[in-house]
């Protein structure tokens, strides 16, 4: 199975869109607690997938079972939690969630998780795809920058 990670912040949505024609991925899965957000641009959810549709082919799921919650987040861009504690708390928050066992595997072979996160070192989609790697196996994950 191949599982794509892209980002949205800090790239024009020719390089956005164009990253996701070549990865070769069949769909979006926003990982995203908000995707309505003014601040999101051309990555608004009803906006997102019109552009998806018309422009790659590609479809969109919103997946927030994997998105960390609104406490866990706000705690790490606030600075008042560091990387390592968001970490292994977004990996308790899956284990207790049970996403290998509630999130289709359809759904994520050959898609391509979305986050606003530029890269993906710091990011949760990075640790959704590391995670789901390490439970099911058999995953070849790609960051797209």
């Amino acid at each position: 199975m191949k599982l794509s990670t892209i980002g949205f912040t800090k790239k024009s949505a020719k390089h956005f869109f164009h990253l996701l024609r070549k990865s070769g991925a069949q769909r979006i899965v926003d990982v995203r607690i908000n995707n309505t957000s003014q601040l999101a641009g051309f990555a608004k959810k009803n906006d997102l997938a019109y552009f998806l549709s018309e422009i790659c082919g590609m479809d969109y799921v919103h997946l927030p079972r994997l998105a960390p919650t609104r406490e866990l987040l706000s705690a790490y861009r606030k600075r008042t939690i560091r990387w390592d504690t968001f970490e292994r708390h977004f990996i308790a928050l899956m284990r207790e969630r049970r996403i290998e066992a509630t999130t289709p595997k359809d759904v994520l072979s050959d898609g391509c998780l979305l986050c606003s996160e530029d890269r993906p070192h710091h990011c949760h989609r990075r640790l959704v795809a590391e995670y789901l790697k390490q439970q099911w196996g058999g995953i070849e994950i790609a960051h797209l920058r």
